[in-house]
């Protein structure tokens, strides 16, 4: 035992952009500024120049970061449990790329408590994920939709709703003047009152990149192409999407439609959001949505698909901060390591419709739709309820359940009466 709090934890490594590399850095950082707290984390699901362990600057000692492949294997987590006795598992990202780690628990939870920033995007509740969520003390669930599954699937479980945030100072809303000076200064000539639409995801089949483009392109050809504008910020190459480029030109490329490629960092990122009208999201299935968060905060309102965590970002119950697209169909997809989950789908003319409304608003009431949605982020998403929900949940799972040496609260065998 030392005199902090050794968290080990396994996600994407938390310096990359992804979704996941974020909020794991956010989680990390909000702890180590506690001074209680020092972390071992195995950075994955990124291609490494080399394996060497890196340690974090201004942390040093207290953030230490291993490059793995995928998510680690169960020989690697072996030796550094062994090695560096950390005292909490903490690990996020989507539940199949853990069973080889739920298989493990008998291993690990009589030494240290399982803690799982989780992700689910729909329901039903996924009862097939039962044994996983078992094998946890606690699940922190990332949206409304998550926490009730779980709490569903698994209602013995300590389960709490813990959304992400983002940071406020970097994802705000420019003046008047910076944005215009930005748009003049990235479309110089183009008519001002141009509306931009602005796509932030990764070029993956549930995004609806190939959807987006074409049903974007026919709107356009109705409202004036030379009025609206479509900017993608996404890999146009992925290997799980569609080759993006290939199907702008099909349609013509005249400027309509826009790849961004190139990876910014998240200031730069905050300034896309503040040129864009309106931010879109259509994915068929989003877990949470962290790209329309950050639109939200920084004064963009947002159009998206109501499912997942989009639809307690577009809306707080009452008030709106974007327009929400109900789902055409919902229907029932599933494959053999998930065997059954809704898929949501929009229709075009829902679509359309959804455009048509962002359209037909002013830039001033653009604006004042988005301020509020700032407003809703900063009440229900506060990064410093994030971070400070943090410090307490994992010092709770610290005091509560120990670790080593002062374990407590798990048994490794159960007793059943036989028939």
């Amino acid at each position: 035992m030392t005199d902090k709090i050794k968290i080990l934890t396994l996600s994407d490594h938390p310096l990359s952009p992804s979704g996941v590399g974020t909020q794991t850095k956010y989680f990390i950082e909000a702890l180590l500024k506690t001074g209680k707290f020092k972390f071992i984390c195995l950075g994955g699901a990124v291609k490494h120049q080399n394996y060497d362990a890196q340690k974090i600057a201004p942390y040093e000692d207290d953030w230490i970061v291993i490059p793995i492949d995928g998510y680690g294997d169960p020989q690697k987590l072996r030796s550094i449990i062994r090695n560096e006795k950390p005292d909490i598992l903490w690990f996020m990202t989507d539940p199949r790329f853990y069973e080889w780690l739920w298989f493990m628990e008998n291993e690990i939870r009589p030494l240290v408590p399982m803690v799982y920033y989780h992700v689910w995007d729909n329901h039903p509740a996924p009862v097939f994920n039962r044994p996983f969520y078992l094998s946890n003390d606690l699940i922190v669930s990332i949206s409304k939709v998550t926490h009730e599954v779980v709490s569903e699937a698994a209602p013995e479980v300590h389960n709490v709703y813990h959304p992400h945030a983002v940071d406020p100072n970097i994802f705000a809303p420019k003046t008047e003047s910076e944005i215009q000076s930005m748009r003049s200064e990235n479309f110089p000539g183009a008519n001002p009152e141009r509306v931009t639409f602005f796509w932030n995801n990764r070029n993956a089949r549930r995004k609806q990149s190939g959807s987006l483009v074409f049903w974007f392109n026919e709107w356009a050809n109705k409202v004036g192409r030379e009025n609206v504008r479509l900017i993608m910020h996404t890999d146009p190459n992925d290997v799980h999407g569609q080759p993006l480029q290939h199907l702008i030109e099909h349609l013509g490329s005249d400027g309509t439609i826009m790849i961004s490629s190139n990876k910014v960092p998240p200031s730069v990122l905050s300034n896309m959001y503040n040129i864009a009208d309106c931010t879109i999201n259509i994915s068929d299935a989003e877990g949470f949505g962290l790209a329309t968060l950050e639109s939200l905060s920084c004064g963009t309102p947002i159009l998206v698909n109501m499912t997942g965590g989009l639809q307690e970002q577009v809306t707080d119950g009452e008030n709106w901060f974007g327009v929400g697209i109900e789902p055409a169909s919902k229907a029932i997809i599933g494959s053999q390591q998930v065997p059954y989950i809704y898929e949501d789908r929009i229709s075009k003319e829902d679509f359309h419709a959804a455009l048509d409304r962002i359209y037909a608003m002013s830039r001033e009431e653009r604006r004042e739709l988005g301020l509020k949605g700032r407003q809703h982020v900063e009440t229900n998403y506060s990064f410093q309820q994030y971070c400070e929900g943090w410090v307490d949940i994992m010092t709770k799972v610290y005091e509560e359940h120990g670790s080593w040496d002062t374990r407590n609260g798990y048994e490794s065998w159960e007793i059943r009466e036989l028939a």
